[in-house]
């Protein structure tokens, strides 16, 4: 499969009509490599529209009869992954609800078995790496090679201008983990369409492997997730606006590999005085034990962080690099007086 992976189609395929007119625009774009549309959606609310089921399958083959774009959709049961094969469907999705439930995802595995197709699985709604490797795991076993990620973003309990908050560490960390192509979906990350193409913008600086983005051929008449969805016009001009990057560096460039050198002796430094750090703290358990105190002082500990806040900033460093790392100090000090 091409480089970047574009994948492209409406959120829910509503109609004939509607996933022809779409699909025709889509396959004046040289960069879409697969025709994604809804057949099954999980909604929230059982009065919501869930999809035209079998149906929709059927225009979706059409589809891709008149444009020869290979189709994906998602699958949730394996009922769904035995009518997407019958209608020949070129890869399948399997959801972020979906992910979070091992059962439903083992079900999928077992039902795909020894299947030679592309699967693409979202990370679950909740930023747990260890559940999205679980399901990479299931189908491994299961012995599907043809493996992707869909980074969807996470949800989040802190006020966001995003849908699901990107959270880059957790794909980054699967990446490093597994090895296997990323595919940022912009569309349920940001939720509308003002901030897909920063977003996009920041998943080819990353060096992840394409792009997921729900389009319509009239966005604002769509049955699902209208907001997030674009035109293949708009897509077009923003595939356009994209600047790429290159993911191998000159290593003889003498100005990297002086920065390079910085950061590893800055590194260093950094494990130098962590370990320090914890020396202390071991010393300051044993202070309190001897002296019957508690090893967690709330107090101190609020006064501390917004100290480290305040400094921080003045410092140019961001509010939520601060917490994380002084979180996961003041977390790992409190094991070291235990």
């Amino acid at each position: 499969m091409k480089t970047p992976i574009i994948i492209a189609g409406p959120c829910s395929v509503e109609s004939e009509e509607q996933i022809l007119a779409t699909a025709q625009g889509l396959a004046r774009i040289p960069e879409v490599t697969l025709l994604r549309g809804g057949i099954w959606k999980p909604r929230t609310r059982p009065e919501a529209f869930e999809g035209r089921g079998e149906e929709g399958l059927k225009w979706l083959l059409e589809a891709k009869r008149q444009t020869r774009l290979p189709i994906v959709t998602e699958v949730a049961t394996p009922e769904h992954v035995e009518l997407a094969l019958k209608y020949e469907i070129d890869a399948l999705w399997i959801g972020a609800r979906t992910v979070v439930n091992p059962f439903s995802v083992q079900q999928l595995a077992d039902a795909l078995k020894d299947v030679d197709i592309p699967v693409f699985i979202k990370n679950p709604v909740s930023p747990d790496l260890n559940l999205w490797l679980g399901a990479f795991e299931r189908f491994q076993k299961a012995g599907l090679t043809q493996l992707a990620a869909i980074h969807r973003g996470f949800s989040y309990y802190k006020e966001s201008p995003y849908r699901n908050y990107p959270m880059w560490e957790i794909p980054i960390e699967l990446k490093r983990r597994l090895d296997v192509p990323v595919i940022t979906d912009i569309s349920h990350i940001c939720g509308n369409r003002t901030l897909l193409r920063d977003v996009a913008q920041k998943s080819i600086d990353l060096a992840f492997d394409g792009l997921m983005v729900e389009c319509h051929h009239d966005p604002d008449q769509a049955l699902t997730d209208a907001h997030q969805q674009i035109t293949p016009v708009a897509l077009a001009e923003l595939l356009q606006s994209l600047s790429p990057r290159s993911s191998q560096a000159d290593e003889s460039d003498p100005v990297l590999a002086a920065l390079r050198s910085e950061i590893d002796d800055i590194d260093d430094e950094l494990l130098q005085l962590l370990a320090r750090r914890m020396n202390v703290s071991g010393q300051i358990g044993e202070y309190k034990r001897e002296r019957g105190l508690t090893v967690v002082q709330m107090d101190r500990w609020k006064q501390i962080l917004s100290d480290h806040l305040e400094t921080g900033s003045d410092l140019g460093l961001s509010k939520e690099l601060i917490e994380k790392v002084f979180e996961a100090i003041h977390q790992a000090s409190i094991k070291r007086q235990l």
